[in-house]
Order: structure tokens, then C-alpha cells, then sequence
């Protein structure tokens, strides 16, 4: 392991990137897959159809082309997104390819959060969006105040194993130039070809440690928010 405690800043730099294309895509995911929930369950019939076409094409799409996409064929058709490396978050420049990576993820990951949200609204007894219709709320409002947010209580189960696979998925940006964990363990292996267990075993107690984090954090929050 003395490629790892030698090189330890590069170690973390590299999950701190990983980190945040998690967290960014994460955010975006979350509020693309409810929207496409929303549009699901909703009464207009071409939302519907659309939001099913979407989850249709992106949930049986392998993220690896979604990233081929976004890093060959987007920028040929004149989406190279440069105007995002002006962008300059906490005394770091955000690049094209950060921005690519997150949207690949998001998009791809968008379908199964969707899907996840529609089963804890169709755990919502009928009744209660019925008695929001009776009181006059519009089918937004209803959805806002009332079903979503009984909804969640059932989603967090479903919805902490999408954020897990996101939280490894990050790695295939490994493969389209983001210097993240997966890339830098790369690296390192390639360049100390003797210490490859140790490093392995690095970056796998890392990963472990995030993953770890993040599902306890949801069991916390699922029994805050478990009905008595």
C-alpha cells in the first residue's frame, strides 16, 4: 500500500471527484425521476406515453453508450457544453467532460428513480388523492402535498439501492478521461504493478466506506419517517 499512502492526496482528490459526480448527478436524478413519476401517474395520456418511452429507452440502454454518447456523438452534433468550463465551483473549474459524465449518469439513472417513486405512489391508498380532488386541488397540488410526500416513506428502500448503483456507476467515467477513483486506481496499478493487491484493496475499502455511509444515512431517515 505505499503507492497509495505516497501518492494519499491524489487518493482522496479521487474520491472527492467521485463524490461529486455523485452528488451532482444524484441531485438531478432526483428531480428528473419524480418529474418522469409525476408524468406517469398523471392524467394527460401523451405525458405518459412520453415518460414511458423515456424510462423504456434509458433503463434498457447500458450506461457505457449513454457515456459514448455524450462524449462522441453529442459534441458532433454541436453539444460540447464548453461554456460550462467558465463555471468555477468552490475555487475549482468544472469541465466539459465532468458535465458530460454527470449528465450520462443522470439521465440514465432518472429512469430507475422514476420507477422507484412510482411504486411508493402506488402505495398511496386511493383515497387519499381522491379526498385531495374533493377539497379542490389540482392534480400538481395533490401530488405536492398529499401523495408524494406519503409516497417517500415507502421509496427509501427502492430509492437507497438506485443511489447505491449510481454511487458505482460513477466509475465507468473512468473510461471517458474523469481522473476519479476508478481512473487514478488505474493509474496507480499501472505504474506500481508489484503493490496491485494493496491497491485494490484501497480502493475497494473506499468505495465500501461510501457505500457504507450512504445506507446508513437511509436507515436513519427510514425510521424517521416509518409509520408507527
Amino acid at each position: 500500500m505505499d503507492a497509495v499512502f505516497s501518492n494519499f492526496d491524489e487518493y482522496l482528490k479521487a474520491f472527492g471527484l467521485t463524490i461529486g459526480l455523485f452528488v451532482v448527478s444524484s441531485i438531478l436524478s432526483l428531480v428528473l425521476g419524480v418529474f418522469l413519476a409525476a408524468l406517469r401517474v398523471g392524467p394527460v395520456g401523451i405525458m405518459r406515453k412520453a415518460a414511458t418511452v423515456y424510462i423504456g429507452i434509458f433503463r434498457n440502454t447500458p450506461l457505457v453508450i449513454i457515456f459514448i454518447f455524450m462524449a462522441v456523438a453529442a459534441p458532433k452534433l454541436g453539444y460540447n457544453f464548453k461554456f460550462i468550463e467558465d463555471w468555477e465551483v468552490g475555487g475549482y473549474h468544472v469541465s466539459s467532460f465532468f458535465f458530460r459524465s454527470c449528465l450520462a449518469l443522470t439521465l440514465y439513472t432518472a429512469a430507475f428513480v422514476c420507477e422507484a417513486f412510482r411504486s411508493g405512489v402506488n402505495a398511496v391508498p386511493l383515497g387519499q388523492a381522491e379526498a385531495a380532488r374533493a377539497i379542490g386541488l389540482t392534480f400538481a397540488k395533490s401530488m405536492r402535498l398529499v401523495v408524494l410526500p406519503q409516497a417517500l416513506r415507502a421509496v427509501v428502500p427502492p430509492l437507497t439501492s438506485v443511489q447505491v448503483a449510481l454511487l458505482k456507476n460513477t466509475s465507468v467515467a473512468a473510461a471517458f478521461g474523469i481522473a476519479e477513483a476508478t481512473a487514478t486506481m488505474h493509474a496507480l496499478t499501472n505504474d506500481n504493478a508489484d503493490q496491485r493487491p494493496g491497491i485494490f484493496l484501497s480502493f475497494a475499502v473506499g468505495y465500501i466506506i461510501l457505500v457504507e455511509v450512504l445506507t446508513l444515512s437511509s436507515y436513519v431517515i427510514e425510521r424517521r419517517w416509518r409509520v408507527a
